[in-house]
């Protein structure tokens, strides 16, 4: 008996440790990308991860009023119904008297194509004597003003826009939390702050979290003289939790500046973030990269910046290269999302926004090679009858499919020669195997086999 015992002991602490009993993910029908670990249990041959990049396009805003200026900072963009609105800190440095110019306030844009911006004439705040400026809040919090609007089914008429901002009356110092009914007047909801543990001079950001069901916000702090992320979450948007820091694993203890973390539209269980790493010690440059998270808290980093600086001019003075907060589709541009970065800070009489394309679902791929490679997933649950993937191949190249058990074994009718080879690109690509009907499986404890070859693969989801 204890020979038996000892057997099975050592049997279990020699097996491989992703073949070790684990509860599957129960991933139903969502979307799931590989912006970082959490379906990934391996991956060989010629593949890897790669993050892509994306693609400059045109310059959508300039700050030449004579209320905005070389220091406008901390962009909001988001779509509401069939317009686009955009919010910033409109503020000037003089380089000659090395003082500010005029004092911060936040403005207002709109778009109904995401790429072509007005100004408004808001009339609502005096500058120089008058009111036919775009200024669309002055008061406290005008340093960093972060709007989204808020998804809450519960969410009070007179509420249904909010922000978080950053105010620092004689002590009183934190995140304050304001309201607003049409996105144009603003009142705050409490005249104390609600968040009072962090470090504020920063794009400090808050959203409804429609998966958990609850608001998360994410600011700025210093652990040990860096510049580091912390987060909270509340359920009525003042009473908020002790924050606490992100956890990013391994990667290196770096300064990050602002976050832009939002969810993913196709994918809301999943949180991006386009974080600003900042560089003191080399000219005081920032440079966006980008980072993912399943609970919010445990985020993988990306270490290459998205935009470097020479994307493609005016980004690697001081603070020259932030990422906004806003990841969209514009109309008529269905196999692509919109981001924005901003350039020229600093340097000239004003500063510029810049848009910039991801293919859907572009950010991080499995590359597969000329001599082909593999990824294989954790055990997944899943939901549906039908396998849809997002990818790109060479001309040469495919992408193969192949389902195993839960123990690694190919499941019968939907092994790597069962299935049929998928090649081209498009936002969904059907994966068939001989096996027929892959609803039998749905509810069962399975493993996902990839092999691409001279092939791109974005994402999968089960329907």
């Amino acid at each position: 008996m204890k020979a038996i015992s000892l057997l099975l002991v050592c049997t279990t602490f020699f097996a491989p440790l992703s073949l070790l009993a684990a509860e599957p993910l129960d991933i139903g029908s969502r979307l799931e990308l590989f912006v970082d670990d959490y379906v990934i249990d391996e991956i060989s041959g010629d593949a890897k991860l790669y993050l892509h990049r994306p693609k400059p396009e045109e310059v959508v805003l300039t700050t030449d009023k004579p209320w905005e200026g070389n220091t406008c900072a901390y962009y909001t963009i988001f779509q509401d119904g069939d317009i686009y609105r955009m919010y910033y800190r409109g503020s000037h440095w003089d380089e000659v008297a090395k003082k500010a110019a005029h004092p911060e306030v936040t403005c207002y844009a709109e778009s109904k194509d995401g790429i072509h911006w007005t100004k408004p004439n808001l009339g609502l705040y005096e500058f120089d004597g008058s009111k036919e400026n775009n200024i669309v809040w002055d008061g406290i919090g005008t340093h960093c003003f972060a709007v989204f609007k808020d998804a809450n089914p519960d969410c009070a008429a007179d509420a249904k826009y909010k922000a978080l901002s950053r105010g620092r009356p004689k002590g009183k110092k934190g995140l304050y939390a304001f309201k607003s009914s049409d996105a144009i007047h603003w009142s705050l909801i409490k005249n104390d702050p609600v968040i009072t543990n962090g470090a504020f001079d920063s794009q400090n950001l808050a959203f409804w979290d429609a998966h958990v069901g609850t608001y998360r916000e994410y600011h700025r702090s210093f652990v040990d003289g860096v510049r580091a992320i912390m987060t909270g979450t509340s359920k009525d948007f003042v009473n908020w939790t002790e924050p606490v820091l992100l956890n990013y694993g391994d990667a290196p203890n770096q300064h990050l500046y602002t976050n832009a973390v939002q969810p993913y539209d196709r994918a809301p269980h999943i949180l991006l973030g386009f974080p600003t790493r900042y560089l003191p010690k080399e000219g005081q440059r920032v440079e966006p990269t980008i980072m993912a998270s399943h609970d919010g808290l445990n985020f993988k980093r990306w270490l290459e910046p998205v935009i470097p600086e020479n994307a493609p001019k005016d980004r690697g003075g001081n603070r020259s290269n932030y990422m906004t907060w806003g990841l969209v589709k514009l109309p008529g541009k269905d196999q692509e999302l919109s981001v924005y970065a901003t350039e020229a800070y600093y340097t000239g009489p004003d500063s510029r926004v810049r848009r910039f394309t991801y293919r859907t679902d572009g950010f991080v791929s499995l590359r597969g090679g000329p001599d082909s490679g593999s990824l294989i997933t954790k055990p997944l649950r899943f939901a549906g009858d039908q396998l849809q993937i997002v990818v790109t191949t060479l001309k040469r190249g495919s992408v193969r499919v192949e389902l195993q058990s839960s123990d690694g074994k190919p499941i019968e009718g939907f092994s790597l020669s069962d299935c049929q080879p998928l090649a081209g690109g498009g936002i969904a690509k059907h994966v068939s195997w001989k096996g027929g009907d892959l609803g039998k499986l749905a509810g069962q404890a399975i493993r996902i086999r990839f092999v691409v070859h001279g092939a791109e693969l974005y994402s999968f989801r089960f329907h």
